[in-house]
């Protein structure tokens, strides 16, 4: 009888090796460059972070952006308040820790980015090639919102605040979002405006040229956005001061990863912590505001009522998937650049733990201070001073801080400086995503030249969205392009990598890299939980579409062809590729050839020609797995 095979790699909680015997400690990474062979020419030495730490705070630089700070509030305020963190937390350890941990698994086994890494099942390789699409789709419009918070964090120098007082242009219904009294007469514009502010929260289903609006509102659609009433006749000319924003954005992230994972694992100590920072000088001052307790209340207090309705958990699983970046591609790409053994097991625990954590406190600093400014216009209803998503950014949170008694361009800076940071943090990672992409494909391409051809066309793209008719493409294009592509091809990827791969084969990877056995959660999720979910979740959201909507204006008929254009193009790389794969693929018979189009390349593995030579003599030496049946490979899954 032929003794099991004994990973030399594994290390259990005791200590200890299979064998029993206590395990020697690894070479640091200096003694092992002096004891290994050097492989020169074979295959070129894959940049890799300076410190672990670099990994994990580019990873929080990349997880936790904005919408944990104007997202997740509003979402968790729309769907029961408190009660909403229940269903929020069951996904989180059924759909967000699992796929974090799985993709960051893959990408440092491999070594690969987020379309070569599909060289573990070559007819899938169109997965990887749409997430980097969408991805870049994302980042082009991620930027253009990070030039309206350049082109506010300038103006938040200003005495007055100039989003705080009315305009004459702007009519009869605007009225001054910080109190007349407050202001230098001398340091704006006269206007008529007087100072009534609770008529600017009441009755917001009025027609928009019939309510009272506030000089917060009027700012930031007038001035800042000069937006639209719709987009038939076009989309207009961009805004030169959005333009610059806009370039100032760009020119930042080409800076930042000019270099690689060498440049921006420097920066991710600034970009993860000093928005940390920031937010903890916020939040002391919004606790400290009359009102701010009434509003956290308000934020917190459940409505358990909305537990059991199913748009509660549709939210939920959204904003855990759509906060993590899981499936995008990102997290395999940065974990591709670890060492081989780096615990990503505790890395994922803390990024995903440490998101929910910065969400929860977002909500706590945003609604303690509309809180304040519902006590300010003499309001109980704090639910009449809300506007969820940029609305929050650029009109809800700016009229609050025009009430501040005391120096409000602090506290707009600090809100719009941690902002600007967030935004960069997570961009870097999506612009990372497509250069790894290109450069895994072309490894004779420089880093700097790459990063720099992707940030000038990017620049052009972002000019679409800082017209008057931006908001319109922004918003179809996060809908069609970001949204619908990452759902579909997320439940692709988890059924590729737990059924085609196989769960068993890639918790006995993780176990070859980094000596830890894995236990039966992660399996149940990778192979049923995780991938049913999301299934159930495309379903439920299919069969509640309804034709996308801008501040309820339809869009023009050719806007829905080039959103469906997108979503085309980038689902039905998965069947093209395929094809080709199959077509490539060496073998007498169709059935040769989908077989081995299904199957890991001959390369796949470690990076390291000896670790990868190891793995090849184990997975060989798997003969149990072998001669199982259909179904004992399918319980072999679950159980291990």
């Amino acid at each position: 009888m032929e003794s099991p095979h004994e990973n030399p790699a594994f290390i259990g909680d005791d200590g200890k090796s299979a064998n029993g015997h206590p395990r020697l400690p690894r070479n640091s990474d200096e003694e092992a460059s002096q004891t290994l062979p050097q492989k020169e020419g074979i295959e070129k030495e894959r940049a890799t972070w300076g410190k672990g730490v670099e990994f994990l705070f580019s990873c929080i630089a990349m997880s936790v952006g904005l919408g944990n700070v104007w997202r997740f509030p509003f979402t968790a305020l729309d769907n029961g308040g408190g009660a909403f963190l229940i269903p929020y937390l069951i996904v989180l350890f059924l759909i967000g820790k699992p796929i974090y941990y799985l993709e960051m698994a893959i990408g440092q086994f491999s070594s690969c980015g987020s379309v070569k890494v599909f060289n573990l099942c070559p007819a899938m390789k169109g997965i990887g090639l749409g997430q980097a699409f969408m991805v870049y789709l994302l980042a082009t419009y991620y930027e253009s919102i990070c030039a309206l918070i350049a082109y506010y964090l300038v103006q938040s120098f200003r005495d007055p605040l100039p989003w705080s007082y009315c305009r004459p242009e702007w009519g009869v219904n605007c009225i001054d979002s910080a109190p007349r009294s407050w202001l230098d007469e001398a340091k704006f514009i006269d206007s008529h405006s007087s100072g009534n502010w609770s008529l600017v929260y009441g009755n917001l289903t009025k027609e928009y040229n019939q309510r009272i609006i506030s000089s917060s509102e009027f700012y930031f659609v007038k001035d800042v956005l000069r937006e639209k009433d719709n987009i038939n006749d076009g989309i207009g000319l961009p805004n030169w001061e959005l333009v610059l924003g806009l370039l100032v954005s760009w020119t930042t992230i080409f800076l930042v990863i000019r270099r690689g994972v060498k440049s921006s694992g420097k920066a991710s100590y600034f970009l993860a912590l000093f928005p940390y920072v920031i937010m903890a000088v916020l939040l002391v001052r919004a606790v400290t505001l009359p009102g701010s307790a009434d509003g956290i209340i308000y934020f917190i207090k459940p409505v358990w009522g909305k537990i059991l309705d199913p748009k509660v958990w549709y939210a939920a699983v959204t904003q855990c998937f759509y906060s993590l970046s899981v499936c995008f591609g990102n997290i395999i790409m940065y974990s591709s650049y670890n060492k081989f053994d780096h615990n990503i097991h505790r890395d994922a625990m803390i990024v995903t733990t440490l998101d929910t954590f910065t969400s929860l406190i977002s909500g706590f600093t945003i609604f303690g201070i509309l809180g304040n400014l519902a006590y300010e216009i003499g309001t109980d209803d704090i639910g009449t001073v809300v506007k969820g998503g940029t609305g929050l950014a650029f009109i809800s949170y700016p009229d609050a801080i025009s009430k501040f008694k005391t120096l409000p361009q602090i506290f707009s800076v600090l809100f719009f400086l941690m902002l600007f940071i967030l935004g960069i943090g997570s961009n870097i990672a999506m612009t990372s995503c497509t250069v790894t992409a290109i450069r895994d494909s072309f490894p004779n391409i420089k880093q700097w030249h790459c990063a720099l051809g992707i940030s000038i066309i990017s620049f052009f793209i972002g000019l679409a969205y800082v017209t008057p008719g931006g908001q319109f493409i922004l918003t179809l294009v996060d809908f069609y392009g970001a949204s619908m592509i990452a759902l579909i091809l997320g439940i692709l990827e988890l059924y590729v990598l737990g059924w085609v791969y196989g769960v068993d084969r890639l918790c006995k990877d993780i176990e070859f890299m980094i000596g830890h056995r894995v236990g039966r959660y992660w399996r149940w999720c990778w192979a049923l939980i995780t991938p049913g979910i999301m299934t159930l979740i495309l379903i439920y959201f299919y069969a509640t579409y309804q034709s996308l909507t801008y501040n309820n204006v339809p869009y023009p008929n050719w806007a829905y062809a080039l959103g469906w254009t997108i979503t085309a193009f980038g689902v039905l790389q998965v069947p093209i590729w395929a094809v080709v794969a199959i077509v490539r693929q060496p073998g007498e018979s169709l059935r040769e050839k989908v077989s081995g189009a299904f199957q890991p390349v001959s390369s796949w593995g470690p990076s390291d020609p000896l670790l990868r030579e190891q793995y090849n003599k184990d997975l060989a030496n798997d003969n149990v797995t072998k001669d199982l049946s259909c179904w004992g490979k399918v319980k072999k899954n679950f159980s291990g």
